[in-house]
């Protein structure tokens, strides 16, 4: 892979990392499938994460497609795609994101007892892990704002690349979520999502400022 490759993978990789967070929807995973089986714990895992993955993959592809017949500009996508990351990584650095993941998860949490139900009888990988914990609004928009930046077929080839690679950690995250939360602990997850919303808010704020360089330019 070439210099130039390389660097598009990388940043795409951060871009989605980041987004996608599976340090922050491991805890949820968890909290989840507490009390269920090894074998519906990975079942769920493994269907979230496809789920999510094909969802993502339809944005990327068809977009830019749905873009144009919405009249709507790459450059103006860029730049209302590049706000929402940057709010996006306001709520991680002030954690109102993990609040607002665990508000979630407590209700769904509720509505299994309230009917009666085992928590491990629930199939959570349409909801909520696959949307919107996975492939939310952020995830979606990051998708479709990377593979309309990429130029050609490889640059497009690469950003899936590295979409698949952070599906793949987050797969990982969660079938590791109960070990991996015993050692990081609640303190270090929080702060490993704020460092991430800083890396997050730059970003963001590079996409508004290729955004509008290209409208006025």
């Amino acid at each position: 892979m070439t210099p130039h490759y390389t660097a598009i993978f990388l940043s795409a990789c951060v871009t989605f990392f980041v987004v996608i967070d599976p340090p922050g929807c491991a805890p949820i995973f968890a909290g989840l499938t507490r009390g269920g089986s090894a074998s519906h714990r990975r079942a769920m895992a493994l269907r979230s994460v496809a789920v999510a993955s094909g969802i993502l993959v339809t944005f990327a592809l068809v977009g830019g497609d749905l873009l144009r017949i919405l009249g709507i500009s790459l450059d103006a996508f860029r730049t209302a795609g590049g706000i929402m990351l940057f709010l996006i990584a306001l709520e991680m650095v002030f954690e109102k994101r993990t609040q607002r993941r665990e508000e979630r998860a407590e209700e769904i949490t509720r509505e299994a007892e309230a009917q009666h139900r085992h928590i491990e009888e629930e199939d959570i990988s349409v909801f909520p892990m696959a949307i919107p914990m996975i492939a939310g609004p952020g995830s979606i928009a990051t998708a479709m704002l990377l593979t309309s930046r990429a130029k050609g077929f490889v640059e497009t080839v690469v950003v899936l690349g590295a979409m698949a690679s952070v599906l793949l950690l987050m797969l990982a995250a969660l079938l590791a979520a109960g070990p991996m939360m015993r050692v990081l602990g609640p303190k270090i997850e929080a702060m490993i999502t704020r460092v991430l919303g800083v890396i997050l808010a730059a970003l963001a704020a590079q996409f508004v400022i290729d955004g509008l360089r290209a409208s006025f330019a």
